[in-house]
């Protein structure tokens, strides 16, 4: 099968021929249709994240089709539509995976990182972290909600009953979140790139209240504030802007240090705190509520040679929504 490969960090990926998949004990083989362009995997082949297997397959916003099934495998079919998201497995046993919170387990593995992901043909995926997509959704639309949507999603539960939002960076996830908080009747505060006219013009489209720079105070305090950009700076900012008893969340995977601040900004019990992956409940809520908005994801699509291009025009910012890798 064609596959885009990763050799070594901080190298552009290779177009290469490599054997296709097969699936083990509890695994689906997926045909995949396309695969969306994560900052997650940016921060995989720049190195900003440190270890992954290599060579490696990068992508983890994967749709497609089961091709096969493993014998032990049960509530999946040949020819089933199914995502495959970040988390691609953990121990099952461990306190976490038997509270639910498998998104913390310290054995899991993740797809596009430790396991070959969906810049491919095919890949394969534990059956327990595959989710049906919902009919409605064509392929390209539903990839984003595989990870934008997921952990924009956890990270707007984590957000409480907040009846004002701020959005810090309006990129893949932010701009699923401000339509699912729109449509529960919230407003929504976009925070975007200083100048970024396009930005805050598409933040508006979509239903937000307001649109500016981190720079600048909202014209209302907010009630919660996600950061979606790796910019540790931007939570001093936040806890500006939040009122007192406000939570400030943290949904990357990777953040550049955050900046020293006076406790002034925390006092007031203000709240910061992560978000780490997704659970299996995060996707089948997820999956469940995007049709009821309904969401619809802006994307821009590239093809599978053309990957690099993808990761570069993320890198720069040059697009609204989130790029698409069609196969």
């Amino acid at each position: 099968m064609r596959a885009m490969v990763l050799k070594a960090q901080g190298r552009p990926l290779e177009l290469m021929d490599i054997p296709r998949p097969q699936p083990g004990p509890g695994q689906v083989l997926v045909k995949v249709s396309c695969c969306g362009v994560c900052r997650t995997d940016l921060h995989v082949v720049d190195g900003d994240l440190a270890e992954p297997k290599l060579p490696l397959v990068p992508g983890h916003q994967v749709v497609g089709t089961i091709e096969s099934v493993a014998y032990d495998v049960s509530g999946f079919t040949k020819n089933q539509r199914v995502g495959i998201p970040w988390l691609g497995g953990s121990c099952g046993c461990c306190e976490y995976c038997t509270g639910g919170r498998e998104n913390l387990c310290d054995s899991a593995v993740y797809t596009g990182y430790q396991l070959d992901g969906g810049f491919a043909e095919y890949c394969v995926s534990d059956a327990r972290y595959c989710f049906p997509i919902p009919d409605g959704y064509p392929d390209i639309q539903a990839a984003p909600l595989l990870c934008a949507g997921l952990i924009g999603y956890r990270s707007y539960r984590m957000c409480g009953d907040a009846a004002r939002i701020g959005l810090y960076g309006f990129g893949a996830a932010a701009h699923i979140i401000c339509q699912v908080a729109c449509f529960e009747g919230r407003e929504v505060y976009a925070y975007t790139r200083e100048g970024d006219d396009s930005a805050r013009e598409f933040a508006g489209t979509l239903g937000a209240t307001w649109a500016g720079s981190s720079a600048e105070q909202p014209p209302e305090p907010l009630d919660a504030a996600i950061i979606s950009a790796p910019a540790g700076e931007l939570v001093p900012a936040a806890l500006r802007a939040v009122k007192k008893g406000g939570v400030v969340v943290c949904a990357g995977i990777h953040m550049s240090d955050i900046p020293s601040f006076s406790y002034e900004l925390l006092w007031g019990e203000r709240v910061v705190r992560s978000v780490a992956n997704l659970t299996r409940r995060d996707g089948l809520e997820v999956l469940e509520l995007a049709p009821k908005v309904p969401v619809r994801t802006q994307v821009h699509e590239y093809s599978l040679a053309t990957a690099n291009a993808a990761l570069d025009d993320l890198r720069a910012g040059r697009f609204d929504g989130q790029a698409v890798i069609r196969i």
